[in-house]
Protein backbone atom coordinates (compact mmCIF):
# COMPACT_ATOMS: atom_id res chain seq x y z
CA UNK A 1 0.00 0.00 0.00
CA UNK A 2 1.13 3.51 -0.97
CA UNK A 3 1.28 6.16 1.12
CA UNK A 4 -0.46 9.60 0.31
CA UNK A 5 1.91 12.10 0.06
CA UNK A 6 0.87 13.64 3.43
CA UNK A 7 1.22 10.63 4.98
CA UNK A 8 4.26 10.18 3.48
CA UNK A 9 5.44 13.41 5.04
CA UNK A 10 3.74 12.62 8.71
CA UNK A 11 5.35 9.12 8.72
CA UNK A 12 8.86 11.00 8.13
CA UNK A 13 8.65 13.47 10.30
CA UNK A 14 6.80 11.31 13.11
CA UNK A 15 10.70 9.26 12.66
CA UNK A 16 12.84 11.90 12.85
CA UNK A 17 11.90 13.57 15.35
CA UNK A 18 11.89 10.37 17.94
CA UNK A 19 9.57 11.51 20.15
CA UNK A 20 5.94 11.86 20.55
CA UNK A 21 3.71 14.84 18.60
CA UNK A 22 0.47 15.97 19.06
CA UNK A 23 -1.53 16.54 15.60
CA UNK A 24 -1.13 20.12 16.59
CA UNK A 25 2.63 20.26 16.30
CA UNK A 26 2.85 18.32 13.82
CA UNK A 27 0.26 20.50 11.59
CA UNK A 28 2.73 23.47 12.40
CA UNK A 29 5.98 21.79 11.38
CA UNK A 30 4.15 20.56 7.31
CA UNK A 31 1.56 23.47 6.98
CA UNK A 32 -1.06 20.84 6.85
CA UNK A 33 -4.70 21.67 8.53
CA UNK A 34 -4.86 19.17 12.02
CA UNK A 35 -8.16 17.46 9.60
CA UNK A 36 -4.83 16.49 6.91
CA UNK A 37 -2.92 15.29 9.54
CA UNK A 38 -5.36 13.40 11.60
CA UNK A 39 -6.14 12.14 7.83
CA UNK A 40 -2.61 11.19 7.13
CA UNK A 41 -2.57 9.50 11.01
CA UNK A 42 -5.12 7.18 10.17
CA UNK A 43 -3.46 6.60 6.65
CA UNK A 44 -0.24 5.19 8.41
CA UNK A 45 -1.90 3.55 11.33
CA UNK A 46 -3.83 1.62 8.37
CA UNK A 47 -0.95 0.67 6.36
CA UNK A 48 0.84 -0.13 9.22
CA UNK A 49 -1.62 -2.38 10.64
CA UNK A 50 -2.26 -4.43 7.42
CA UNK A 51 1.26 -4.71 7.07
CA UNK A 52 4.62 -6.83 8.44
CA UNK A 53 6.46 -3.92 9.87
CA UNK A 54 8.87 -3.63 12.52
CA UNK A 55 7.25 -0.55 14.00
CA UNK A 56 3.49 0.62 14.93
CA UNK A 57 2.20 3.88 15.14
CA UNK A 58 0.79 4.23 18.83
CA UNK A 59 -1.36 7.04 20.13
CA UNK A 60 -1.09 8.12 23.78
CA UNK A 61 -1.87 11.42 25.72
CA UNK A 62 -3.29 13.12 22.37
CA UNK A 63 0.18 12.46 20.81
CA UNK A 64 1.96 9.68 18.54
CA UNK A 65 4.94 7.60 17.75
CA UNK A 66 6.63 4.91 16.81
CA UNK A 67 7.11 2.09 18.62
CA UNK A 68 8.91 -1.42 18.21
CA UNK A 69 6.40 -4.46 17.36
CA UNK A 70 6.07 -6.62 20.73
CA UNK A 71 7.12 -9.07 18.74
CA UNK A 72 10.54 -8.50 18.21
CA UNK A 73 11.02 -7.42 22.01
CA UNK A 74 13.52 -10.31 22.65
CA UNK A 75 15.93 -9.59 19.52
CA UNK A 76 15.81 -5.90 20.00
CA UNK A 77 16.60 -6.19 24.11
CA UNK A 78 19.66 -7.92 22.76
CA UNK A 79 21.29 -5.41 20.87
CA UNK A 80 19.39 -2.51 22.52
CA UNK A 81 18.92 -3.69 25.76
CA UNK A 82 20.61 -0.57 28.02
CA UNK A 83 18.29 1.67 25.42
CA UNK A 84 14.94 -0.02 26.44
CA UNK A 85 15.64 -1.12 29.81
CA UNK A 86 16.19 2.21 31.68
CA UNK A 87 14.21 1.06 34.70
CA UNK A 88 14.08 3.24 36.92
CA UNK A 89 15.46 2.69 40.84
CA UNK A 90 13.32 2.11 43.69
CA UNK A 91 14.30 5.70 45.39
CA UNK A 92 13.81 6.82 41.64
CA UNK A 93 9.95 6.18 41.29
CA UNK A 94 9.46 6.77 45.11
CA UNK A 95 10.78 10.50 44.08
CA UNK A 96 8.63 10.32 41.31
CA UNK A 97 5.79 9.51 43.08
CA UNK A 98 6.59 12.25 44.91
CA UNK A 99 6.75 14.81 42.34
CA UNK A 100 3.75 13.81 40.73
CA UNK A 101 1.35 13.42 43.55
CA UNK A 102 2.84 17.13 45.32
CA UNK A 103 3.12 19.15 42.23
CA UNK A 104 4.88 21.57 42.19
CA UNK A 105 7.14 20.89 44.65
CA UNK A 106 10.79 21.73 46.14
CA UNK A 107 13.62 19.88 46.12
CA UNK A 108 13.93 20.63 50.40
CA UNK A 109 9.99 19.23 50.68
CA UNK A 110 11.06 16.05 48.49
CA UNK A 111 13.32 15.67 51.10
CA UNK A 112 11.15 15.87 53.52
CA UNK A 113 8.84 13.59 52.53
CA UNK A 114 11.29 10.97 51.77
CA UNK A 115 13.43 11.63 54.91
CA UNK A 116 16.80 11.68 52.95
CA UNK A 117 18.62 13.68 50.48
CA UNK A 118 17.30 13.41 46.66
CA UNK A 119 19.77 15.59 44.79
CA UNK A 120 20.99 12.66 42.77
CA UNK A 121 17.88 11.09 42.02
CA UNK A 122 16.37 15.06 40.99
CA UNK A 123 19.31 15.06 39.14
CA UNK A 124 18.58 11.89 37.36
CA UNK A 125 14.80 12.46 36.65
CA UNK A 126 15.60 15.48 35.30
CA UNK A 127 18.58 13.99 32.79
CA UNK A 128 15.78 11.49 32.01
CA UNK A 129 13.06 14.31 31.32
CA UNK A 130 10.39 12.61 33.82
CA UNK A 131 10.37 15.96 35.73
CA UNK A 132 11.27 19.74 35.08
CA UNK A 133 11.36 22.93 36.61
CA UNK A 134 8.09 24.41 36.74
CA UNK A 135 8.56 27.51 38.22
CA UNK A 136 10.26 29.04 41.86
CA UNK A 137 8.67 29.17 45.30
CA UNK A 138 7.94 32.57 46.49
CA UNK A 139 10.24 31.94 49.89
CA UNK A 140 13.64 33.11 50.72
CA UNK A 141 15.96 31.59 48.52
CA UNK A 142 13.51 31.15 45.92
CA UNK A 143 13.64 27.20 45.31
CA UNK A 144 12.79 25.67 41.93
CA UNK A 145 9.44 24.11 42.11
CA UNK A 146 9.81 20.95 39.85
CA UNK A 147 6.63 18.88 38.15
CA UNK A 148 6.11 16.39 35.69
CA UNK A 149 6.79 16.41 32.36
CA UNK A 150 4.75 15.17 29.16
CA UNK A 151 7.81 12.26 28.96
CA UNK A 152 6.40 10.96 32.30
CA UNK A 153 2.39 11.10 31.02
CA UNK A 154 3.91 9.04 27.98
CA UNK A 155 5.84 6.77 30.35
CA UNK A 156 3.88 5.51 32.11
CA UNK A 157 0.32 5.67 29.51
CA UNK A 158 -1.30 8.62 31.27
CA UNK A 159 -4.05 11.03 29.48
CA UNK A 160 -3.01 13.65 32.01
CA UNK A 161 -2.05 13.90 35.94
CA UNK A 162 -5.68 13.32 37.15
CA UNK A 163 -5.14 9.80 35.88
CA UNK A 164 -3.03 8.63 38.65
CA UNK A 165 -4.23 6.20 41.13
CA UNK A 166 -5.71 7.41 43.84
CA UNK A 167 -3.85 7.62 47.23
CA UNK A 168 -4.76 5.75 50.19
CA UNK A 169 -6.16 7.86 52.97
CA UNK A 170 -2.75 6.87 55.26
CA UNK A 171 -0.38 7.81 51.82
CA UNK A 172 -2.86 10.78 51.40
CA UNK A 173 -2.53 12.28 55.43
CA UNK A 174 1.44 11.25 54.89
CA UNK A 175 1.88 13.68 52.16
CA UNK A 176 -0.29 16.41 53.69
CA UNK A 177 1.14 15.95 57.13
CA UNK A 178 4.78 16.60 55.66
CA UNK A 179 3.43 19.66 53.50
CA UNK A 180 1.74 21.25 56.46
CA UNK A 181 5.20 21.10 58.20
CA UNK A 182 6.39 23.90 55.88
Amino acid sequence: MNLSDNAALIEAILYLENEPLSIERMGKMTGLSDKEVADAIEEISDAYYAGNHGLSLVENSETYSFVPVARLNDKLRFCYGKKIDKRLSKAAVETLAIVAYSQPITRGEITKIRGVVSDSIIRILRERDYIKVVGRKDVQGHPCLYGTTRKFLYTFKLESISDLPKLSEIDRQRFEKEQDED
